[in-house]
């Protein structure tokens, strides 16, 4: 609460708060284990870990949402629906900054990073490098993990987040005492104060992040995001289509935005250190079904389809329907003139017989 106090107090005079504040959609949990807090166990009242309780991809029968503890659930459906760019939760017990993977699929310790791996330590560092000394730590280098590399772990937030949420989620180890009691904690925020508040800052400063546009109508796309050679994909908002694509700068992606019944468009950028702004605008793609012209996205029957289909035509490919209207009475004219023809040799034959 530290975190939350001091951006209210401080937004219209300090440039990094105001800049947090203006800019991020920022969401803080208290405790995600309420009970375990209040009776200082890891367990919840029901005495599960519940970072131990996600469905995990190396754990194949836990994937069963509906065996969760409530806490678990609550917190997936909370991600899924919010749809959240980045995350970090807060533990105690030592000094570091973890990333993903937290398991491995032989259960056995060694790195094993996920396809933004290269991001995860970009973010990583930043936290570990703003803190008052989690950078000089002599068990991490740079105060940074994998977490497999570390000690693996099965059933973790942090994976499941990065999988099934779209979200970067960091676990932050903030001290090394697992229970400070009350009075440690204003030492506790005055050491990641600036990791806590440069970590925010970076999903402005990094990144490249849009929105995606139909060229027929200009509506909002729900489209994914990839990168070449990175084997992850980013789904754009439901209602603005807006997205937020987070990568380590100082590097070159190809970013390709795809949504189905629309051509595909990418583009090649250089990500320095700020961050950078990329709209798409995507072609519906079009198709020839039984003499109709069709944008292959909006081809169902019903009415509201239709009337699309029509404002589609009639809007920016009115040239494209023209045409297609010349030739359709073009071969009519040609019809026309072969059935007459066709019923004339017909009475010729007829009166030689």
């Amino acid at each position: 609460m530290f975190l939350a106090n001091w951006l209210c107090d401080n937004h219209l005079k300090d440039p990094l708060a105001k800049l947090i504040v203006e800019n991020v959609h920022l969401h803080l949990l208290p405790s995600l284990n309420p009970d375990g807090f209040t009776l200082r166990k890891r367990g919840n009242a029901n005495n599960i870990d519940l970072n131990r309780d996600f469905p995990d991809q190396f754990l194949f029968l836990n994937d069963d949402e509906d065996s969760r503890q409530p806490e678990t659930r609550a917190i997936m459906n909370w991600s899924r629906d919010i749809q959240f760019t980045a995350s970090a939760t807060l533990h105690g017990g030592a000094l570091v900054a973890n990333y993903p993977w937290d398991g491995t699929d032989d259960k056995r310790t060694f790195y094993y990073g996920c396809p933004d791996d290269d991001a995860f330590r970009f973010m990583a560092s930043i936290y570990s490098h703003s803190h008052y000394n989690m950078s000089s730590s002599k068990e991490f280098l740079d105060g940074i993990t994998n977490g497999a590399a570390w000690y693996p772990l099965y059933g973790g937030m942090q994976d499941w987040n990065y999988i099934h949420a779209g979200c970067f989620e960091l676990t932050l180890e903030i001290s090394d005492n697992k229970w400070p009691v009350a009075a440690e904690l204003p030492i506790i925020w005055k050491y990641n104060k600036m990791s806590m508040l440069n970590l925010v800052a970076s999903l402005v400063k990094t990144g490249v992040h849009g929105r995606i546009y139909s060229s027929g109508d200009g509506r909002p796309l729900p489209a994914s995001i990839t990168v070449s050679g990175i084997n992850y994909t980013v789904r754009a908002g439901r209602t603005f289509a807006d997205y937020h694509r987070l990568l380590a700068p100082r590097d070159k992606y190809e970013v390709v935005a795809t949504m189905p019944g629309y051509k595909s468009r990418n583009t090649t950028i250089w990500l320095d250190e700020g961050a950078m702004t990329l709209d798409f605008v995507l072609d519906p793609e079009v198709s020839v079904k039984g003499g109709i012209l069709q944008n292959v996205y909006d081809c169902n029957c019903d009415s509201k389809s239709k009337l699309e289909f029509v404002e589609f035509l009639w809007g920016s490919h009115f040239e494209v329907f023209f045409v297609f209207i010349v030739i359709l009475g073009f071969l009519c004219i040609l019809f026309q003139k072969r059935k007459k023809v066709k019923i004339s040799t017909t009475k010729q034959r007829t009166v030689m017989v």
